[in-house]
């Protein structure tokens, strides 16, 4: 019997009834849906045709709202703008929020600056002449609204929810929400905040996962874990508070305390990144999940690739029959 749960994600490349069918056909246990882009009375719609499906196919689906929390977003640009790499800009001429536009004109230079996931790095520079602070692109890349940014080595002191955050769990039963997604998560204080909220709103039912994303989150992952109902292993930011080869240790040390502690957990974030564009997937790509079942993970979710992506049905198909696979392996192995 299967156990390990298999999440997509909304968005445009789902959007129709066909495809969302034809992904939950291919093993799809629910999705996620990115409240930082969106809300879900704008996606009413969406998440209509998505339970109509569910429906037809004779599945009890889940749906997971990732809040917006105390992550760091540009803001909205008029159209997106294309960044080349060793390009000198003004820190200005990105909408950055006030809070990180401040280091950023205090930098005396070398602030690495990520933006959407570590696609796209920028440093900051000191320009004598003039006076002030300037942004090098040191790997460029197309920038678009809303994407995240993120400083390493530094903190930023932000609330834990927006004030979107609590109207949007208050609409939370009605749209059939059944678990949150908290982002950076930093303390057990972070999570009572939003199980405080969850009640309030007579949403006592709904799991609240608590999304691993920075070294703060790593260093008290031991009181995060009775606080939640699931850790998240979220490999988009975390791969942006260290450094890349050091992720792998990350994920292995997470997945052992969850283990050691009897809490579920999930990983995500570029599973099959590969198949935003193409048909198959890499080899490393399907051992990932392999690896990742066999650390004891109790759900996987692709992103991108089921809400954007050209082939989302495609990516549920490998996801799951990798996930199955492994399962198989764990039932003759041990």
């Amino acid at each position: 019997m299967r156990k390990v749960r298999i999440y997509g994600t909304l968005g445009p490349a789902c959007s129709d009834a066909e495809t969302m069918k034809q992904m939950f056909r291919e093993g799809m246990d629910g999705v996620r849906l990115n409240l930082s882009h969106t809300s879900l009375e704008e996606t009413a719609d969406l998440i209509e045709i998505f339970h109509r499906a569910a429906i037809e196919c004779g599945v009890s689906p889940e749906l997971l709202v990732d809040m917006q929390g105390p992550e760091l977003r540009i803001g909205r640009l008029r159209e997106p703008v294309k960044l080349i790499d060793g390009e000198l800009l003004d820190a200005g001429s990105i909408p950055f929020p006030e809070a990180v536009l401040k280091v950023l004109e205090g930098s005396d230079g070398g602030q690495e600056v990520l933006l959407d996931d570590g696609k796209i790095l920028l440093k900051t520079e000191k320009t004598p002449e003039e006076g002030h602070t300037r942004l090098r692109a040191v790997r460029g890349g197309i920038l678009e609204s809303r994407k995240s940014v993120a400083l390493p080595g530094c903190t930023f002191h932000t609330p834990a929810m927006t004030e979107k955050d609590r109207e949007e769990i208050k609409k939370a039963k009605e749209f059939g929400v059944t678990a949150v997604m908290q982002p950076f998560v930093r303390s057990r204080n972070d999570l009572a905040e939003v199980r405080r909220a969850l009640d309030d709103a007579g949403c006592s039912d709904i799991r609240l996962l608590a999304k691993i994303e920075n070294r703060e989150g790593i260093s008290r992952l031991e009181e995060l874990i009775p606080e939640c109902d699931e850790i998240v292993i979220a490999r988009g930011d975390l791969g942006n508070a260290m450094e890349l080869w050091d992720l792998p240790t990350a994920q292995k040390r997470i997945s052992a305390k969850c283990r050691e502690a009897g809490r579920e957990f999930m990983v995500v974030t570029q599973m099959l990144d590969s198949m935003m564009h193409r048909q198959v997937p890499t080899r490393a790509e399907v051992s990932d999940i392999f690896n990742a079942v066999l650390d004891g993970a109790a759900s996987v979710m692709v992103t991108g690739e089921t809400a954007a992506g050209e082939f989302p049905a495609l990516a549920i198909r490998y996801l799951y029959r990798t996930v199955r696979e492994a399962e198989v392996y764990i039932g003759h192995a041990f």
